[in-house]
């Protein structure tokens, strides 16, 4: 019986589709959100104006809902993942974390140190720097404040310690560099001619920075800040429309 009182795919999809649009409206109008548990219940237009605007508005949500439904999946999916660092992050605390991220990183930088070049030592102990503190700041940044603080800083940080690494890497190492820099240079020349080319910042970019040395890891640090955010927002709009079962 429990399963039967489930909503499938379909149902599940116009659950999420509804309360999008009421997040919508509630922009804008009071009580359009969680009236379930509401005694007033939602609020109604009364005037003539009042419902042209509600109609107006709830029609130019429709278009919105649906080209923003694919984010919300994304906002599912990463508040999956996010859930479960989140929780091996609180059983080991920011010392635990810390100290995980050290032995880990130290293990390779023995490895290199024996293994390698100087050069390909230093990649690795510069990448190790830069993830430790990342996954450092990301762990205190998700503890303190509230969702705007994780939206702003500690998903940020998140992806600045899955991004910066491999780039601070290739600035020691030539044979990082040989893959590396490559990539980075076609994810720069899409993000130019795809993302940046609003109020001419991709001919601005072009004409005043050069994408060569730490150039690199100023390229990534600025795609995981944005994409940071991106997630965070997608992760708070999850969970404004399926809130979180504790």
């Amino acid at each position: 019986m429990k399963a039967a009182s489930q909503p499938g795919v379909v149902g599940a999809i116009r659950i999420d589709l509804v309360r999008l649009h009421e997040t919508w409206m509630e922009l804008v109008f009071p009580r359009q959100l969680n009236v379930g548990n509401s005694v007033i219940g939602k609020w109604k237009p009364q005037t003539g104006p009042q419902r042209a605007t509600y109609s107006a508005w709830s029609a130019l949500g429709v278009p919105l809902v649906a080209l923003t439904y694919p984010l919300l999946l994304l906002g599912f999916a990463t508040r999956f993942y996010a859930k479960r660092l989140d929780s091996a992050g609180t059983r080991l605390g920011l010392v635990g974390v810390v100290l995980l991220s050290v032995v880990i990183w130290g293990a390779l930088s023995a490895f290199a140190r024996y293994q390698f070049t100087t050069n390909g030592f230093f990649a690795v102990v510069a990448a190790s720097l830069v993830a430790t503190v990342s996954a450092a700041l990301a762990v205190v940044f998700s503890r303190v404040g509230g969702r705007g603080t994780s939206v702003l800083l500690a998903y940020p940080s998140a992806m600045t310690a899955l991004f910066l690494p491999p780039v601070v890497a290739a600035l020691y190492s030539p044979t990082l560099s040989a893959v590396v820099f490559p990539n980075s240079q076609s994810v720069a020349v899409w993000l130019l001619d795809n993302v940046l080319t609003v109020g001419g910042l991709s001919e601005f970019l072009r004409e005043q920075f050069t994408l060569d040395g730490f150039a690199y890891v100023l390229m990534w640090f600025g795609v995981a800040v944005p994409l940071g955010w991106l997630l965070g927002i997608v992760v708070a709009l999850a969970d404004v429309v399926r809130p979180r079962r504790n």
